[in-house]
């Protein structure tokens, strides 16, 4: 048997993390500059634990980018380095001091120290030919220069540096030269370093001495709400996101068990087009930008939401960018999504009328979570509101259950949502439900199809019907049988004229006696299969094919209506058919399923029977 240390060749990690460590390599500017950060905030760890004596002097972070020499220096003005530390944390390949420091001084407010893998460094080699380092430890130590082309090789020698920190200076390669443009180095500071704790500054030869800090060292989610103002929030929201419209509201996360969490959340407004802006919020580690994709610690449906979060206790593997499988990933998904739901409530209780005119926007954000997370539509249920068709109010589903189980409750003992996609066009309809008394509500967006059949499913004593689903009668199924005027042998007259003027096997037409101011003819779709064509439309998983399946329509010919004894009593059948046809157009018209050539049939039609109306008062 035979025992031993695994060894890594260092001839082979280089290649690995000049290529494969990091996807992006404008990363390798994040990573010194959280380097240089760290130091910094170990300088004031060590000065509150008593071992730092005296004055620490302005403590910065400095990048100076020098064209000329193809060079990029980050000085800072942190611990430094002695050469046995040199050895110890840059000649051994990811050893990481971060580690071994937090180690060493838990307890004493090193958390917020940024490296933990020891590998952030090599990223410069992603760039440059060479790198040195120049640092001096704040212990009584000589400084020391180090130096390495990208190879196994490096020297270690004392350098002539009499100020405490350390700087980095890159040798930029031929292949990096973007990286030598003052405007590609101040795109990557403004997306990765913008929140840093500790001051950078940002200098080449354009730039002046009295530059301001290019970061805001003290972001708002580092603060305490109760400190904060309505306008902080709106000024931060503008920091954020420029060109924004001003958010509906937020909300402030500070959590420090079983993790620790902070960040601001913005609920934006958002237009009816569902035009939604996705990765917009960003995930820092320790106010160091990581990443936008943060789906997997914000559920789904807030991805809809703007802002930030910070946390440390998020897995993240070597290079940052990417998450990893990890307990605290669902419990922080879990945390964001119970307090977001808090949040709606507490509006909504507290302010109804703030909560009602702002459902617009939060109404995406509710029913979406009400589709994909099944806590949240346990608690949004309360606080989930529809707007009556007119206007006039807003109900909960317990509220529209009290005000409608009366006239709205079917044979099944099942209350019936009448619902309307668009008041203009279904405004006869509406009218026509209004009337017998029913409450219709607007469901007007591009998820509500979806949404109805979640509700459906979770509710069996309830469904939905669109208002022009069916004739006004028969939207609630209570079994009554209306009686006909007509005799049988009129009403398959009439049923084989109707017949002759509508072949389409896609239109069935049924006779039925309706009230006598009710409309001659009524078309309607059928409530599932129009819902399913909705959903097929928004691109619903192996639905496309149901997207050019043609209308299942339902005619109703109210036999009640005086113009069809009128129409019996004809002798002209050539006018009989073309008004019969003109009454079936103008109801497939009511619901915008006349176009085309058919709706050019019509209008001709049309004027040919006011024609032969004028003619006919002539001769008389």
């Amino acid at each position: 048997m035979q025992k031993g240390d695994i060894r890594v060749q260092t001839e082979n990690i280089f290649p690995i993390i000049k290529k494969f460590l990091y996807s992006d390599h404008d990363i390798f500017l994040r990573e010194l500059i959280s380097n240089a950060v760290d130091a910094t905030q170990k300088l004031k760890t060590l000065s509150n634990a008593g071992e730092v004596k005296g004055e620490l002097g302005e403590l910065r972070v400095d990048i100076k980018l020098d064209e000329e020499n193809k060079t990029i220096t980050i000085s800072d003005r942190g611990i430094g380095m002695t050469a046995e530390e040199v050895d110890q944390y840059i000649n051994q390949v990811a050893f990481s001091s971060a580690a071994s420091f937090l180690e060493k001084y838990k307890g004493q407010n090193a958390a917020n120290i940024i490296g933990h893998f020891g590998l952030g460094f090599y990223s410069a080699f992603m760039v440059s030919d060479n790198v040195d380092i120049v640092t001096k430890s704040w212990k009584e130590a000589p400084a020391v220069r180090w130096e390495c082309d990208g190879s196994p090789e490096y020297t270690l020698s004392e350098a002539d540096k009499t100020t405490r920190g350390t700087d980095i200076i890159l040798h930029i390669n031929e292949d990096s030269k973007e990286f030598l443009s003052s405007e590609r180095i101040q795109g990557i500071l403004h997306k990765f370093c913008r929140f840093l704790p500790v001051p950078i500054y940002f200098k080449d030869k354009d730039s002046k001495e009295d530059d301001k800090a290019i970061n805001n060292t003290e972001p708002l989610w580092t603060k305490k709400p109760a400190d904060l103002t309505t306008q902080d929030y709106q000024n931060f929201y503008k920091e954020l996101y420029p060109f924004s419209e001003a958010p509906l509201f937020w909300i402030h996360l500070n959590v420090d068990y079983p993790f620790h969490l902070t960040g601001i959340l913005y609920f934006p407004k958002i237009k009816q087009s569902y035009e939604i802006q996705k990765d917009r919020i960003s995930l820092y580690s320790n106010q160091v930008f990581v990443t936008d994709e943060v789906k997997d610690i914000v559920p789904e449906f807030l991805m809809l939401l703007h802002g930030v979060i910070d946390s440390p206790d998020i897995p993240l593997n070597v290079s940052r960018s990417y998450l990893q499988g990890d307990p605290n990933v669902k419990k922080i998904n879990n945390y964001i999504s119970r307090k977001v739901a808090d949040k709606l409530e507490e509006i909504f209780k507290n302010d109804r009328k703030e909560f009602e005119a702002k459902w617009e926007s939060i109404g995406l954000f509710v029913k979406y979570g009400m589709l994909t997370d099944e806590k949240f539509y346990e608690k949004a249920l309360k606080f989930h509101i529809m707007q009556a068709s007119d206007d006039s109010r807003y109900y909960t589903f317990e509220e529209y259950r009290h005000e409608a189980f009366a006239l709205q409750t079917d044979k099944d003992d099942k209350l019936v949502i009448l619902y309307t996609t668009d008041t203009i066009q279904q405004n006869s309809y509406i009218k026509a439900a209004a009337a017998k008394g029913y409450k219709v509500v607007k469901l007007d967006t591009l998820i509500d199809a979806s949404f109805i059949n979640q509700i459906e499913m979770k509710d069996e004593k309830l469904r939905f019907t669109r208002v022009d689903g069916d004739i006004t009668d028969n939207l609630i199924n209570k079994e009554e049988k209306p009686e006909s005027v007509l005799t049988k042998d009129q009403e398959n007259k009439l049923k084989e004229v109707f017949g002759k003027q509508i072949p389409d096997p896609n239109i069935k037409v049924e006779l039925k006696g309706l009230r006598e101011d009710a409309s001659p003819v009524i078309a309607t779709r059928n409530e599932m299969s129009r819902r399913m064509k909705d959903m097929a439309s928004m691109g619903g998983p192996g639905m496309n094919w149901m997207t050019g399946m043609p209308d299942e329509v339902n005619l109703t010919v109210n036999t009640n209506h005086p113009i069809y004894r009128q129409l019996l009593d004809e002798n002209n059948e050539d006018k009989q058919s073309k008004v019969i046809h003109n009454l079936a157009d103008l109801a497939l018209l009511s619901q915008g399923m006349l176009k085309g050539e058919a709706l050019t049939d019509f209008v001709t039609r049309s004027v040919e029977l006011m024609e032969g109306k004028q003619k006919s008062k002539i001769i008389i």
